[in-house]
């Protein structure tokens, strides 16, 4: 199966997996799953330490590469995605994870409540 990591499931994961559901630490350490990380997360994480509203290591992207953690793009068709989303909500952040999961065909891997109103299939973080 193939996963993608909302940004908090991300930041959980290598400040704290304990706060992480059990189900979605099995799928991260499983190493036959696909865990993608979207460069939508990393632009997230950017922006909001800029804005001093985040605190983040400075090793962050190196451990996102130690974890063998398969970097997503944003594309096109991500972005024409976008036109069929619903506006249950205006994060562009989320909305573009969203349309990316559904894209792609996997599974997010989220906390965020909002998520289950999209048709994309959702895996509680």
């Amino acid at each position: 199966m193939t996963y993608l990591l909302d940004t908090h499931i991300l930041l959980w994961w290598f400040d704290d997996p304990s706060q992480l559901a059990q189900k979605a630490q099995m799928i991260i350490r499983d190493p036959h799953t696909l865990i993608f990380v979207s460069s939508v997360s990393t632009w997230e994480i950017v922006i909001k330490k800029a804005l001093g509203k985040l605190r983040v290591s400075d090793r962050i992207f190196s451990l996102i590469a130690e974890e063998n953690f398969t970097e997503l793009s944003i594309t096109v068709a991500h972005t024409q995605m976008l036109e069929k989303l619903p506006a249950h909500h205006n994060d562009p952040f989320d909305r573009l994870l969203i349309a990316q999961a559904l894209c792609e065909k996997a599974t997010l891997i989220s906390r965020d409540g909002v998520f289950k109103k999209y048709t994309a299939p959702l895996v509680r973080g």
